[in-house]
Protein backbone atom coordinates (compact mmCIF):
# COMPACT_ATOMS: atom_id res chain seq x y z
CA UNK A 1 0.00 0.00 0.00
CA UNK A 2 1.30 3.47 -0.82
CA UNK A 3 2.67 5.58 2.00
CA UNK A 4 0.12 7.71 3.82
CA UNK A 5 -2.88 5.65 2.72
CA UNK A 6 -3.47 3.37 5.72
CA UNK A 7 -6.73 3.63 7.64
CA UNK A 8 -6.13 2.19 11.11
CA UNK A 9 -8.68 1.20 13.75
CA UNK A 10 -7.33 0.99 17.33
CA UNK A 11 -9.33 -0.64 20.13
CA UNK A 12 -9.00 0.23 23.82
CA UNK A 13 -8.33 3.97 23.48
CA UNK A 14 -10.18 4.94 26.67
CA UNK A 15 -7.15 3.73 28.64
CA UNK A 16 -4.15 6.01 28.64
CA UNK A 17 -1.75 3.56 27.02
CA UNK A 18 -4.16 2.84 24.16
CA UNK A 19 -4.82 6.55 23.66
CA UNK A 20 -1.09 7.38 23.46
CA UNK A 21 -0.45 4.53 21.03
CA UNK A 22 -3.33 5.66 18.80
CA UNK A 23 -1.90 9.19 18.73
CA UNK A 24 1.55 7.84 17.83
CA UNK A 25 0.09 5.85 14.94
CA UNK A 26 -1.77 8.92 13.67
CA UNK A 27 1.55 10.79 13.52
CA UNK A 28 3.26 8.15 11.38
CA UNK A 29 3.76 9.11 7.71
CA UNK A 30 2.39 5.76 6.45
CA UNK A 31 -0.99 6.40 8.10
CA UNK A 32 -3.73 8.58 6.62
CA UNK A 33 -6.32 8.23 9.36
CA UNK A 34 -6.76 6.56 12.77
CA UNK A 35 -10.13 5.67 14.32
CA UNK A 36 -10.08 5.00 18.06
CA UNK A 37 -12.81 2.73 19.43
CA UNK A 38 -13.96 2.12 23.00
CA UNK A 39 -17.11 2.07 25.12
CA UNK A 40 -16.15 5.31 26.92
CA UNK A 41 -14.33 8.39 25.61
CA UNK A 42 -10.67 8.83 26.62
CA UNK A 43 -9.88 11.42 29.25
CA UNK A 44 -6.80 12.83 27.51
CA UNK A 45 -6.22 14.49 24.17
CA UNK A 46 -6.56 12.17 21.15
CA UNK A 47 -4.88 14.58 18.76
CA UNK A 48 -5.76 13.67 15.16
CA UNK A 49 -7.46 10.41 16.15
CA UNK A 50 -11.18 10.17 15.39
CA UNK A 51 -13.08 8.62 18.29
CA UNK A 52 -16.05 6.31 17.77
CA UNK A 53 -18.00 5.09 20.79
CA UNK A 54 -18.54 1.39 20.14
CA UNK A 55 -18.48 -1.85 22.12
CA UNK A 56 -16.37 -4.50 20.41
CA UNK A 57 -18.50 -7.16 22.14
CA UNK A 58 -21.37 -6.29 19.80
CA UNK A 59 -21.75 -6.59 16.01
CA UNK A 60 -21.66 -2.78 15.73
CA UNK A 61 -17.88 -3.00 15.39
CA UNK A 62 -18.36 -4.62 11.97
CA UNK A 63 -20.37 -1.58 10.84
CA UNK A 64 -17.58 0.76 11.99
CA UNK A 65 -14.95 -1.20 10.05
CA UNK A 66 -17.09 -1.24 6.91
CA UNK A 67 -18.16 2.41 7.12
CA UNK A 68 -14.64 3.72 7.70
CA UNK A 69 -13.11 1.37 5.11
CA UNK A 70 -10.52 0.19 7.65
CA UNK A 71 -7.56 -1.78 6.28
CA UNK A 72 -5.48 -2.16 9.49
CA UNK A 73 -6.82 -3.19 12.91
CA UNK A 74 -4.69 -2.76 16.05
CA UNK A 75 -6.24 -4.65 18.98
CA UNK A 76 -5.17 -3.19 22.33
CA UNK A 77 -8.23 -3.66 24.52
CA UNK A 78 -7.10 -6.75 26.44
CA UNK A 79 -7.50 -5.90 30.13
CA UNK A 80 -5.12 -7.28 32.78
CA UNK A 81 -7.17 -6.73 35.94
CA UNK A 82 -10.87 -6.84 36.80
CA UNK A 83 -10.75 -3.77 39.05
CA UNK A 84 -11.24 -1.27 36.24
CA UNK A 85 -14.02 -3.23 34.55
CA UNK A 86 -16.37 -4.04 37.41
CA UNK A 87 -15.44 -7.67 38.01
CA UNK A 88 -13.93 -10.80 36.57
CA UNK A 89 -17.03 -11.68 34.50
CA UNK A 90 -17.01 -8.32 32.73
CA UNK A 91 -13.25 -8.55 32.26
CA UNK A 92 -13.55 -11.94 30.55
CA UNK A 93 -16.36 -10.67 28.32
CA UNK A 94 -14.30 -7.67 27.23
CA UNK A 95 -11.20 -9.76 26.63
CA UNK A 96 -12.53 -12.97 25.09
CA UNK A 97 -16.00 -12.13 23.72
CA UNK A 98 -14.76 -8.75 22.55
CA UNK A 99 -11.88 -10.33 20.65
CA UNK A 100 -14.16 -12.94 19.09
CA UNK A 101 -16.55 -10.26 17.82
CA UNK A 102 -13.68 -8.13 16.54
CA UNK A 103 -12.17 -11.07 14.65
CA UNK A 104 -15.59 -11.98 13.22
CA UNK A 105 -15.94 -8.40 11.98
CA UNK A 106 -12.46 -8.51 10.42
CA UNK A 107 -13.22 -11.83 8.76
CA UNK A 108 -16.28 -10.35 7.01
CA UNK A 109 -14.55 -7.13 5.96
CA UNK A 110 -12.79 -7.40 2.57
CA UNK A 111 -11.01 -4.09 3.24
CA UNK A 112 -9.02 -5.50 6.20
CA UNK A 113 -5.52 -6.54 5.12
CA UNK A 114 -3.56 -6.24 8.39
CA UNK A 115 -4.25 -7.28 11.98
CA UNK A 116 -1.94 -6.37 14.86
CA UNK A 117 -2.65 -7.82 18.31
CA UNK A 118 -0.91 -6.60 21.45
CA UNK A 119 -0.50 -9.74 23.51
CA UNK A 120 1.74 -10.29 26.53
CA UNK A 121 4.55 -12.50 27.79
CA UNK A 122 2.16 -13.44 30.60
CA UNK A 123 0.97 -16.15 28.21
CA UNK A 124 4.14 -18.12 29.10
CA UNK A 125 3.26 -18.18 32.79
CA UNK A 126 5.84 -18.16 35.59
CA UNK A 127 6.92 -21.24 37.52
CA UNK A 128 9.94 -22.99 38.98
CA UNK A 129 10.06 -25.28 35.92
CA UNK A 130 10.46 -22.56 33.30
CA UNK A 131 13.38 -22.37 30.88
CA UNK A 132 15.89 -19.54 31.25
CA UNK A 133 14.36 -17.84 28.21
CA UNK A 134 11.07 -18.51 26.43
CA UNK A 135 11.12 -18.48 22.64
CA UNK A 136 7.99 -17.86 20.59
CA UNK A 137 7.46 -21.55 19.83
CA UNK A 138 7.37 -22.56 23.52
CA UNK A 139 4.27 -23.16 25.63
CA UNK A 140 3.81 -22.51 29.35
CA UNK A 141 4.78 -25.37 31.65
CA UNK A 142 1.19 -25.51 32.85
CA UNK A 143 -1.92 -24.33 31.02
CA UNK A 144 -3.49 -21.34 32.81
CA UNK A 145 -6.76 -22.23 34.52
CA UNK A 146 -8.22 -18.80 35.22
CA UNK A 147 -7.73 -15.06 35.10
CA UNK A 148 -5.83 -12.85 32.70
CA UNK A 149 -3.40 -15.56 31.58
CA UNK A 150 -6.27 -17.84 30.54
CA UNK A 151 -7.91 -14.97 28.66
CA UNK A 152 -4.70 -14.26 26.74
CA UNK A 153 -4.22 -17.93 25.86
CA UNK A 154 -7.77 -18.08 24.48
CA UNK A 155 -7.33 -14.80 22.59
CA UNK A 156 -4.14 -16.02 20.93
CA UNK A 157 -5.94 -19.23 19.93
CA UNK A 158 -8.74 -17.25 18.28
CA UNK A 159 -6.20 -15.06 16.48
CA UNK A 160 -4.41 -18.12 15.08
CA UNK A 161 -7.76 -19.46 13.91
CA UNK A 162 -8.53 -16.16 12.18
CA UNK A 163 -5.11 -16.25 10.46
CA UNK A 164 -5.97 -19.67 9.01
CA UNK A 165 -9.38 -18.56 7.78
CA UNK A 166 -8.13 -15.27 6.31
CA UNK A 167 -4.75 -16.23 4.92
CA UNK A 168 -4.80 -13.04 2.85
CA UNK A 169 -4.57 -10.93 6.03
CA UNK A 170 -1.14 -10.23 7.52
CA UNK A 171 -1.42 -11.10 11.24
CA UNK A 172 1.24 -9.90 13.67
CA UNK A 173 1.06 -10.81 17.36
CA UNK A 174 3.29 -8.89 19.78
CA UNK A 175 3.98 -10.64 23.09
CA UNK A 176 5.09 -7.60 25.06
CA UNK A 177 6.96 -7.72 28.35
CA UNK A 178 5.52 -5.62 31.19
CA UNK A 179 5.18 -2.09 29.83
CA UNK A 180 6.69 0.52 32.13
CA UNK A 181 7.30 4.24 32.09
CA UNK A 182 6.39 7.48 33.87
CA UNK A 183 2.85 7.54 32.42
CA UNK A 184 2.00 3.85 32.79
CA UNK A 185 -0.57 2.77 35.38
CA UNK A 186 -0.70 -1.01 35.65
CA UNK A 187 -0.68 -3.69 38.36
CA UNK A 188 3.12 -3.86 38.22
CA UNK A 189 3.77 -0.10 38.25
CA UNK A 190 1.29 0.24 41.13
CA UNK A 191 3.29 -2.42 42.99
CA UNK A 192 6.56 -0.54 42.47
CA UNK A 193 4.90 2.72 43.57
CA UNK A 194 4.08 1.26 46.99
CA UNK A 195 6.02 3.02 49.78
CA UNK A 196 7.11 -0.40 51.07
CA UNK A 197 7.69 -3.25 48.60
CA UNK A 198 6.54 -6.71 49.75
CA UNK A 199 8.65 -9.51 48.27
CA UNK A 200 8.39 -13.29 48.46
CA UNK A 201 10.81 -14.69 51.01
CA UNK A 202 13.55 -16.82 49.46
CA UNK A 203 12.97 -15.71 45.84
CA UNK A 204 14.49 -13.04 43.63
CA UNK A 205 12.46 -12.88 40.41
CA UNK A 206 14.04 -12.06 37.04
CA UNK A 207 12.14 -9.28 35.29
CA UNK A 208 12.04 -7.77 31.81
CA UNK A 209 10.42 -4.49 30.84
CA UNK A 210 9.32 -2.67 27.70
CA UNK A 211 9.36 1.12 27.83
CA UNK A 212 6.10 2.82 26.84
CA UNK A 213 7.95 4.75 24.10
CA UNK A 214 9.18 1.47 22.64
CA UNK A 215 5.65 0.05 22.65
CA UNK A 216 4.51 3.00 20.54
CA UNK A 217 7.56 2.62 18.31
CA UNK A 218 7.03 -1.09 17.68
CA UNK A 219 3.37 -0.53 16.80
CA UNK A 220 4.39 2.13 14.28
CA UNK A 221 7.06 -0.23 12.92
CA UNK A 222 4.61 -3.13 12.51
CA UNK A 223 1.79 -1.07 10.99
CA UNK A 224 4.18 0.46 8.45
CA UNK A 225 5.89 -2.87 7.70
CA UNK A 226 4.86 -6.16 6.20
CA UNK A 227 6.17 -8.88 8.55
CA UNK A 228 3.61 -11.37 9.92
CA UNK A 229 4.21 -13.71 12.85
CA UNK A 230 4.43 -13.86 16.64
CA UNK A 231 7.22 -11.94 18.37
CA UNK A 232 8.50 -11.46 21.91
CA UNK A 233 8.97 -7.71 22.52
CA UNK A 234 11.18 -6.61 25.44
CA UNK A 235 14.11 -4.38 26.28
CA UNK A 236 17.58 -5.92 26.44
CA UNK A 237 18.76 -7.54 29.63
CA UNK A 238 17.28 -8.75 32.89
CA UNK A 239 16.68 -6.92 36.16
CA UNK A 240 16.15 -8.90 39.35
CA UNK A 241 13.46 -7.78 41.77
CA UNK A 242 16.06 -6.99 44.44
CA UNK A 243 17.96 -4.78 41.98
CA UNK A 244 14.74 -2.99 41.06
CA UNK A 245 13.88 -2.29 44.70
CA UNK A 246 17.40 -0.98 45.41
CA UNK A 247 17.14 1.40 42.48
CA UNK A 248 13.82 2.68 43.81
CA UNK A 249 15.45 3.43 47.19
CA UNK A 250 12.41 1.94 48.88
CA UNK A 251 12.27 -0.53 51.75
CA UNK A 252 11.52 -4.17 50.97
CA UNK A 253 9.72 -6.56 53.29
CA UNK A 254 10.41 -10.25 52.54
CA UNK A 255 7.28 -12.24 53.43
CA UNK A 256 6.09 -15.83 52.99
CA UNK A 257 4.15 -16.36 49.77
CA UNK A 258 0.78 -16.75 51.55
CA UNK A 259 1.32 -13.45 53.37
CA UNK A 260 2.10 -11.63 50.13
CA UNK A 261 -1.16 -12.99 48.73
CA UNK A 262 -3.08 -11.84 51.80
CA UNK A 263 -1.49 -8.40 51.66
CA UNK A 264 -2.39 -8.23 47.99
CA UNK A 265 -6.05 -8.80 48.85
CA UNK A 266 -5.91 -5.93 51.34
CA UNK A 267 -4.30 -3.60 48.82
CA UNK A 268 -6.79 -4.62 46.13
CA UNK A 269 -9.74 -3.92 48.46
CA UNK A 270 -8.26 -0.50 49.23
CA UNK A 271 -7.74 0.13 45.48
CA UNK A 272 -4.03 0.73 46.11
CA UNK A 273 -2.67 -2.10 43.98
CA UNK A 274 -4.03 -5.20 42.28
CA UNK A 275 -2.19 -8.46 42.97
CA UNK A 276 -3.45 -10.96 40.45
CA UNK A 277 -2.33 -14.61 40.66
CA UNK A 278 -0.23 -13.97 37.54
CA UNK A 279 1.57 -11.09 39.22
CA UNK A 280 2.26 -13.07 42.39
CA UNK A 281 3.78 -15.85 40.28
CA UNK A 282 5.87 -13.33 38.34
CA UNK A 283 7.17 -11.73 41.54
CA UNK A 284 8.05 -15.19 42.86
CA UNK A 285 9.66 -16.93 39.90
CA UNK A 286 10.16 -14.18 37.32
CA UNK A 287 10.28 -14.77 33.58
CA UNK A 288 12.67 -14.24 30.70
CA UNK A 289 11.89 -14.16 26.97
CA UNK A 290 14.22 -14.42 24.01
CA UNK A 291 14.00 -11.46 21.61
CA UNK A 292 16.16 -12.78 18.76
CA UNK A 293 13.19 -12.93 16.37
CA UNK A 294 12.23 -9.35 17.23
CA UNK A 295 15.57 -8.15 15.83
CA UNK A 296 16.35 -10.71 13.15
CA UNK A 297 12.90 -11.11 11.58
CA UNK A 298 10.73 -8.19 12.68
CA UNK A 299 13.66 -5.79 12.36
CA UNK A 300 12.88 -3.82 15.52
CA UNK A 301 15.39 -2.60 18.12
CA UNK A 302 14.05 -1.07 21.37
CA UNK A 303 15.54 2.24 22.34
CA UNK A 304 15.54 1.38 26.05
CA UNK A 305 17.07 -1.65 27.72
CA UNK A 306 15.17 -3.24 30.62
CA UNK A 307 17.37 -1.38 33.12
CA UNK A 308 16.99 1.94 31.30
CA UNK A 309 13.21 1.56 31.04
CA UNK A 310 13.00 0.94 34.78
CA UNK A 311 15.33 3.87 35.50
CA UNK A 312 13.06 6.22 33.53
CA UNK A 313 10.02 4.94 35.42
CA UNK A 314 11.78 5.31 38.78
CA UNK A 315 13.27 8.75 38.11
CA UNK A 316 10.24 10.66 39.43
CA UNK A 317 9.48 8.41 42.41
CA UNK A 318 10.73 9.75 45.76
CA UNK A 319 12.48 7.43 48.25
CA UNK A 320 10.15 6.32 51.06
CA UNK A 321 12.42 4.73 53.64
CA UNK A 322 11.32 7.06 56.44
CA UNK A 323 7.67 6.01 56.07
CA UNK A 324 8.30 2.28 56.34
CA UNK A 325 7.29 1.70 59.95
CA UNK A 326 4.06 3.68 59.60
CA UNK A 327 3.05 1.83 56.45
CA UNK A 328 3.84 -1.56 57.93
CA UNK A 329 1.80 -0.76 61.02
CA UNK A 330 -1.12 0.22 58.81
CA UNK A 331 -1.24 -3.11 56.97
CA UNK A 332 -0.23 -5.49 59.75
CA UNK A 333 -3.67 -5.50 61.39
CA UNK A 334 -5.31 -6.58 58.12
CA UNK A 335 -3.23 -9.70 57.61
CA UNK A 336 -4.80 -13.02 58.64
CA UNK A 337 -3.71 -14.68 61.83
CA UNK A 338 -2.00 -18.03 61.22
CA UNK A 339 -0.33 -20.62 63.46
CA UNK A 340 2.97 -19.81 61.80
CA UNK A 341 2.53 -16.16 62.66
CA UNK A 342 1.77 -16.93 66.31
CA UNK A 343 4.77 -19.20 66.49
CA UNK A 344 7.00 -16.35 65.42
CA UNK A 345 5.39 -13.73 67.66
CA UNK A 346 8.37 -13.74 69.98
CA UNK A 347 10.63 -12.62 67.18
CA UNK A 348 10.93 -9.14 65.81
CA UNK A 349 8.49 -9.80 62.96
CA UNK A 350 9.12 -9.48 59.25
CA UNK A 351 12.55 -8.34 58.23
CA UNK A 352 12.60 -4.79 56.89
CA UNK A 353 15.29 -4.29 54.30
CA UNK A 354 15.84 -0.65 53.43
CA UNK A 355 17.64 -0.47 50.11
CA UNK A 356 20.69 1.79 49.92
CA UNK A 357 20.90 4.57 47.39
CA UNK A 358 22.24 3.36 44.07
CA UNK A 359 25.76 4.35 43.16
CA UNK A 360 26.70 6.00 39.90
CA UNK A 361 24.58 8.02 37.56
CA UNK A 362 21.29 6.98 36.00
CA UNK A 363 21.64 5.11 32.68
CA UNK A 364 21.34 7.21 29.56
CA UNK A 365 18.23 7.04 27.40
CA UNK A 366 20.15 5.61 24.50
CA UNK A 367 20.00 2.10 23.15
CA UNK A 368 22.89 0.51 25.04
CA UNK A 369 22.29 -3.08 26.02
CA UNK A 370 21.51 -3.95 29.64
Amino acid sequence: MAGGDKVVLVTGVSRDLGRRCARALAEHPSVRRVIGVDVTPPRGDLGDVSFVRADIRTPVIAKVIAKEDVDTVVHMSVIATPGSTGGRTTMKELNVIGTMQLLAACQKAPSVSDLVVKSTTTVYGASNRDPAMFTEDMNPRGAPRSGYAKDVAEIEGYVRGFARRRSDVRVTMLRCANVIGPHVVSPLTSYFRLPVIPTVLGFDARLQFLHEDDLRAVLQHVVAGDVPGTFNIAGDGILTLSQAVRRLQRPAVPMPGFAVGSLGSVLRSARIADFSPEQRSLLTYGRGVDTTQMRAVLGFEPRYSTAEAFADFASDLPPTGGRAERVLAGVADHLPSTPAAHAGSASTGPTLSVAPAPSGRRPARGGSRG
